[in-house]
């Protein structure tokens, strides 16, 4: 299979990439910098809002295309012009474009539980409807949107999954204002002290970067009849204390769990830190998946860093 993945120089799409050449895909890779893209794959280095950068990923066909390319929660909010013209209008002509190509093609989306806005209800599940507040939330709902739109036309084959926070991400500035779950990781590994923004207590949904890419990877040949008429599914993902993760991440790190101190942040708490239970049935059904327990979560996301 042929498959175009954007943002594959990114966290996720160097893992997916890695998993899909693996499989013997063909993955034509899109991104923004150099040095990133696996070297299995054919690069394409350039600005995703360019139509030449889109025509060159394109060229060679395509079977299925993995939207991965974003700009992130807080760097949306700071510049919502740059999240329109990446998040909204270069994937709407990316989609038009990759369906003249190949009409019918499967399309998987890389959406958020941004979508979902604060404050949560006291559960999550199928029927919650989407209520975002951030910019960064309110484009990932508009192209769910739009995927069932070109699915139902027959333009794309779509499948849609709303990602709950991913860990654990390079230690770099990444514009992602959930970034200090993954900091956490970084310094209980170099066993350093780590103040943490929101409360032991605070409850967060992850799921661990090779368990994101099997998903994305499970997405591209799941049957389309599995899938909501909405197209779009919130992926399963663990619901675990802050304290809970750092006390793990110590343990696997054999590091004293009290390098970790806590200096809540009434705002990341609010949006990141208080999230209710999931339940998750109707992507289990299409098949998807979470890490199956902290451990498992914990370890997959220390050998990915």
């Amino acid at each position: 299979m042929n498959v175009v993945v954007t943002g594959a120089g990114g966290f996720v799409g160097r893992e997916l990439v890695r998993l899909l050449t693996g499989a013997g895909h063909a993955v034509t890779g899109i991104d923004s910098a150099e040095g990133g893209i696996p070297e299995d794959a054919q690069a394409v280095i350039g600005d995703l809002g360019e139509r030449a950068v889109r025509a060159e990923a394109l060229h060679g066909g395509c079977d299925a295309l993995i939207h991965l390319a974003t700009v992130p929660g807080g760097a949306a909010e700071a510049d919502p012009a740059a999240s329109r013209r990446i998040n909204i209008d270069a994937m709407y002509d990316l989609l038009l474009e990759a369906a003249a190509v190949n009409r019918g093609l499967r399309v998987v989306y890389a959406s958020s539980i941004a979508v979902f806005g604060d404050p949560l209800p006291p559960l999550v599940d199928d029927a919650t409807p989407p209520s975002p507040k951030m910019i960064y939330g309110g484009h990932k709902a508009m192209m769910e949107d739009a995927v069932a739109m070109f699915s139902n036309r027959g333009l794309l084959d779509g499948v849609s999954v709303r990602l709950p926070g991913i860990l654990a991400r390079p230690k770099a500035p990444s514009g992602m204002k959930s970034a200090f779950m993954s900091d956490l990781f970084h310094a209980l590994k170099a066993g350093e002290e780590f103040t943490c923004p929101v409360s032991a207590q605070g409850r967060i949904w992850v799921q661990s970067v090779r368990q994101c890419a099997r998903n994305f990877a499970h997405a591209l040949t799941l049957d389309s009849a599995l899938m909501p008429s909405t197209r779009v599914v919130t992926l399963p993902a663990l619901r675990i204390a802050m304290g809970d993760l750092a006390t793990e991440i110590a343990r696997q790190c054999a590091v004293p769990a009290d390098l970790v101190s806590y200096a809540p942040d009434p705002a990341l708490e609010a949006t990141f830190a208080t999230q209710p239970p999931l339940a998750t049935p109707a992507a289990e059904r299409a098949g998807f998946a979470h890490d199956g327990d902290l451990a498992t979560l914990v370890a997959s996301a220390l050998e990915a860093i």
